[in-house]
């Protein structure tokens, strides 16, 4: 069977060009425009790459249409239900899948506890930020200063120099999360325990005093619940990774220079900052406590549908997704189910989240406009639930896309046909 393409005609010259069709494992099919200019000196315009793909990618499917997410084939509820936040990453960054068994999967999350300690030095670097200074700035700086301390991973030859440097920042990122909020707040860092387990370990990091018995936390409660590490764990599995996002992209698009690739994470970091993306929960939450009381959902309700009103409901609509978001979904049984195992929510803010997607799933506004709850709508609650700082909210997702990140990172370099990412503009000056 012969190759099947698509001819496009250009009706100010006559002229006819024929292009490929690639036939995508999930989805519709694609154009190959790669030769386009070449053939036609014409270009595509397309604000935002919302109809355009980047890259070839095996590591996750985002269906927009249906609301369907799979990490390597996989459904990300499935994911969530069955295995372990250190299972995903084990999936995401190596050809190996999944673990096996208990064995395996205890293997790779030990390895990540050995992996989490920091250079001496990179501790350092922590006193040259304020003490305000936002974590977000911090975390994408110190990210560039891993970049000089394990400078080999610029040149990587083999599966094993891929897979140490992915393994080392999964690793780190969790520790680096946890000093710069301990930093924040002056309090003395906790190194690693390996005999905790990953997320256990961050929370730990996160709350814990030095010395003596673990038992108080720096917010004053005690211990650390295992409904907690869990809760923590799926939030983490369900941000891990979600197609070619903008911090992705950029991750991707800055890694085609031949930089080092703790560099074009770090730009990912930065990338994710932003409130359009990886800040958006922290918006939510911002929200929800601006509506502040229920009775007050219609009034707000009515500003979004109000064309002269600048207001904005967060947490609902995406770029992709025209349907309900399933992580949305499961975060949304997640608290529900956090709830009845006694981690209370904040519950006036969990009763206007509620209201306001109660209203919005059932008004004609909405549902034209296909705009549903996004994984941004409950997780802040969620994570205030947790007693995570709410300037931690997006350090916590780059904790969570960082395996994601690295998968791509990977893929990116070991396509021989990579070239350096060179989009063109469309010129409308003088």
């Amino acid at each position: 069977m012969g190759k099947e393409t698509i001819t496009l005609t250009n009706n100010e010259t006559g002229e006819s060009f024929e292009f490929n069709l690639i036939k995508c494992t999930r989805g519709p099919k694609a154009i190959n425009f790669s030769k386009l200019f070449d053939t036609t000196k014409l270009f595509s315009y397309d604000p935002g790459y919302g109809s355009t793909a980047g890259c070839e990618s095996t590591i996750s499917y985002v269906n927009g249409k249906d609301g369907e997410l799979l990490y390597k084939g996989i459904p990300i509820q499935d994911l969530v239900a069955q295995y372990k936040f250190t299972d995903v990453c084990r999936l995401l960054i190596t050809e190996d899948g999944l673990p096996k068994n208990a064995t395996e999967s205890k293997e790779f999350d030990l390895e990540l506890r050995h992996r989490g300690f920091l250079h001496e030095r990179l501790k350092g670097v922590f006193h040259a930020f304020p003490d305000k200074a936002h974590p977000m700035a911090t975390l994408s700086a110190l990210v560039s200063v891993l970049a000089t301390l394990y400078y080999d991973h610029k040149d990587m030859d083999d599966e094993d120099d891929y897979q140490m440097m992915a393994r080392r920042i999964i690793a780190k990122t969790a520790t680096m999360v946890a000093f710069c909020y301990r930093h924040s707040v002056g309090a003395p860092f906790i190194e690693p325990d390996i005999s905790k387990s990953y997320v256990e370990n961050f929370l730990y990091m996160l709350r814990g005093y030095p010395h003596g018995k673990f038992k108080y936390t720096l917010q004053g409660e005690q211990g650390i619940e295992e409904v907690e590490i869990e809760a923590l764990d799926k939030i983490l599995t369900l941000h891990a990774e979600h197609g070619q996002n903008a911090s992705t992209t950029t991750v991707r698009n800055v890694a085609s220079t031949g930089v080092h690739p703790y560099a074009a994470i770090s730009a990912g970091i930065a990338a994710l900052w932003g409130p359009a993306h990886g800040g958006a929960n922290e918006a939510v939450l911002k929200q929800l406590n601006e509506i502040g009381d229920v009775k007050n959902v219609d009034k707000y309700i009515a500003k979004v549908k109000d064309k002269n009103d600048p207001f904005r409901l967060m947490g609902f609509g995406h770029r992709v997704y025209k349907n309900y978001d399933p992580r949305a979904k499961t975060l949304r049984s997640l608290k529900d189910d956090l709830n009845r195992r006694g981690i209370k929510m904040d519950t006036r803010l969990s009763e206007i989240a509620e209201k306001v997607e109660e209203v919005a799933l059932h008004d004609d506004y909405f549902i034209e406009r296909k705009l549903y709850p996004n994984v941004d709508f409950y997780s802040g609650i969620i994570l205030t639930a947790l007693k995570i700082p709410t300037e931690l909210f997006t350090p916590i997702f780059v904790l969570g896309r960082m395996p994601g990140w690295c998968a791509n990172l990977i893929e990116h370099v070991k396509n021989p046909s990579v070239r350096i990412t060179r989009p063109r503009q469309v010129y409308l000056g003088q």
